[in-house]
């Protein structure tokens, strides 16, 4: 079974809760509350209900980049990007006993990211999507054959979960690869059928 995991994302069908209710029914075990244009307020109002969600399906629950509101919200961790708090610091004030993963895009991001030392890597994107602003160059597979090359001869042994852009036909080759999981957003919200597709996707 492919290890998945759910970044919230809201469209014309489903908002925050209704996506994250749909993902977890269908046996996601994984969701990333992300809400980057929200404010506190709000955050914490829909991470209540997605923090109750993920306890009654005994599901991981982060957010994304929030550290101060991690304890508020019974999180598990938080995911960091580049432009978000540094992991070392996150880690002071979350301790140990919480996940802290972190972007990448490079193996330089790579090496920062276990020297500061997260729990996992979020590297991609794979390809163009249009969940994320900003993108960073396209890593396509060659790009993670690479980067799982240069961390095996560095000895970095962290998990690396692919995002940006996949579709549950990527999904075998990215697994040839050597990847530890992937993270999806559009791709299940945008199908026709969603939970049929996150079921299809987690089966792979």
């Amino acid at each position: 079974m492919t290890n998945i995991q759910f970044i919230t994302h809201e469209n014309e069908r489903f908002d925050y809760v209704e996506g994250t209710e749909l993902a977890l029914r269908s046996g996601c075990k994984w969701v990333q509350l992300r809400m980057k244009n929200a404010s506190d307020e709000e955050f914490l109002s829909i991470g209540h209900e997605i923090s109750r969600l993920c306890r009654s399906h005994h599901a991981t629950f982060l957010l994304d980049d929030r550290v101060h509101l991690v304890n508020k919200l019974n999180a598990d961790g938080v995911h960091l990007g580049k432009n978000d708090m540094p992991p070392n610091e996150a880690r002071a004030i979350l301790g140990n006993d919480k996940i802290i993963g972190g972007t990448a895009n490079t193996f330089a991001d790579i090496q920062k990211l276990a020297a500061h030392g997260v729990d996992y890597i979020g590297c991609g994107p794979f390809r163009y999507t249009t969940t994320k602003q900003n993108l960073a160059p396209l890593l396509g597979l060659e790009g993670y054959e690479t980067l799982l090359s240069q961390m095996k001869e560095a000895r970095i042994q962290l998990p690396l979960i692919a995002i940006g852009g996949i579709r549950h036909d990527d999904i075998p080759d990215l697994l040839k690869t050597g990847i530890n999981g992937i993270a999806i957003s559009g791709a299940v919200l945008n199908a026709e059928n969603p939970e049929e597709e996150m079921k299809k996707l987690i089966n792979i």
